[in-house]
């Protein structure tokens, strides 16, 4: 059963007076980077939200909310909730702590890579 409200449109009106708002395909969904970093990301599965350790619990709080696991692993200071299980209370609520935690986070600048690098690999008879 889907939710009883459209999520990309809540996700983008919640986060739109917040700075610079992208909209990214990822992971099945579109993402909402917001001065470059991930904010939300919103999906046929779901809604995921980034809400920074110190806001988890509160994120959990919500009906249905559970912590992402991605590979196995807890993703730390993000939430999830199943579409569902979201209801338009639990969407605004989480995305009120979204907003307030990535408007926390330094702004990206436009075009920005991550600072990880890809590992060269050897090639055999060189």
């Amino acid at each position: 059963m889907p939710a009883s409200f459209d999520i990309t449109a809540a996700v983008r009106k919640a986060l739109s007076g917040g700075g610079t708002l992208r909209e990214v395909r990822m992971f099945g969904g579109i993402g909402f980077m917001l001065n470059g970093n991930l904010a939300s990301m919103a999906s046929k599965r779901g809604l995921l939200v980034r809400v920074g350790k110190e806001r988890l619990d509160q994120a959990l709080a919500q009906p249905g909310a559970r912590p992402m696991i991605m590979r196995g692993r807890p993703m730390e200071g993000y939430a999830f909730i199943d579409t569902p299980d979201l209801t338009e209370g639990a969407g605004k609520a989480l995305l009120k702590l979204t907003l307030a935690f990535v408007q926390t986070l330094p702004r990206k600048a436009s075009g920005t890579k991550s600072a990880r690098t890809k590992r060269k690999t050897k090639t055999k008879g060189k």
